[in-house]
């Protein structure tokens, strides 16, 4: 893990996305985080001492999914499956994302998949409950939006993204995305189609690997439309915020079943530069805590330590 002394900085963005801002201050005290991702080779050894199933690993209760056909209720996970065209538009993400039964951590891409040879790789296919139960198991915690943000920043104030303004400098890739058009042609110009080592781009200022890109974080907040607004004096500044505006907020295209969301962090393999710019600290996107994909996975913070 790696220490982050805290401070006081300037969370969220003006410039992009309307859930980004306002622009406002923001304190946080002294934690640990992570040097990476949590791996599938410690993934795995969390399972093999504990026992522990993963959601994707369950078959659905019928009772938490009134109205859903009985052959759907059956263990599985999303997963990317790229289109050969878009018939569409960019807005109808069913076109590349699938439920595919049998899909898991240990099957990232459903069952004729697997983890073999992808040990320092990002574990995927976790929900919420999942990576909890996984900073539980190491005495550890999920970090907070404002934990995240500040600790992918690497000490850069305002900085677009966590090693500066560009972002290819000098023509090098420094995380893993998307390179062409999404979804239908990705060039691979970072050397990965799905996901990569958490080691095998540059660390930040702080020395963190993969803050950016390769997949997306959980935090514990949970999803708001809009950050708060910027405090008018300095002794207003909040500290250590959890949480938003409308915290605890339940995702209106589900209403029967009320999922809550959490904010997730860092975009992923799959942000490009017409689809997704969330590959910025600033950036931030909602996913229900029942939900586990092939491009979402966590890492952990410890505090007071």
């Amino acid at each position: 893990m790696v220490r982050i002394t805290g401070g006081t900085f300037r969370m969220g963005s003006n410039r992009h996305y309307p859930e980004e801002a306002p622009s406002h201050r923001v304190t946080v005290d002294e934690f640990w985080i992570d040097l990476t991702p949590v791996t599938n080779a410690q993934f795995r050894r969390f399972v093999e001492a504990t026992g522990y199933v993963t959601f994707a690993e369950i078959p659905p209760d019928p009772k938490d999914y009134p109205g859903a056909l009985p052959h759907m209720l059956r263990a599985g996970s999303l997963m990317f499956n790229p289109p050969p065209r878009l018939a569409a538009g960019l807005r109808d993400w069913s076109q590349w994302w699938t439920f595919e039964f049998g899909a898991n951590w240990r099957r990232p891409y459903g069952s004729g998949s697997s983890i073999r040879g992808l040990d320092d790789h990002p574990v995927v296919q976790v929900t919420y409950r999942d990576a909890e139960a996984y900073a539980a198991w190491a005495d550890k915690s999920l970090p907070t939006e404002a934990e995240w943000e500040f600790a992918a920043r690497g000490g850069l104030e305002d900085a677009e993204f966590a090693w500066g303004d560009e972002l290819a400098p000098g023509g090098r890739h420094m995380a893993n995305t998307w390179q062409g058009d999404f979804p239908t042609e990705n060039s691979q110009e970072d050397g990965y189609a799905r996901t990569s080592p958490v080691r095998a781009f540059p660390p930040n200022g702080y020395g963190l690997f993969d803050m950016i890109g390769n997949v997306w974080g959980w935090t514990t907040d949970f999803w708001s439309t809009h950050h708060w607004a910027d405090a008018p004096k300095a002794c207003c500044v909040p500290h250590n915020p959890r949480g938003g505006p409308e915290a605890g907020s339940f995702d209106p295209t589900q209403p029967t079943i009320r999922i809550p969301r959490k904010v997730i962090k860092g975009g992923s393999h799959l942000c490009a530069p017409n689809y997704c710019r969330r590959y910025r600290p600033a950036a931030r996107h909602a996913e229900p805590i029942d939900t586990s994909t092939s491009h979402v996975g966590f890492r952990c913070v410890m505090r007071g330590a």
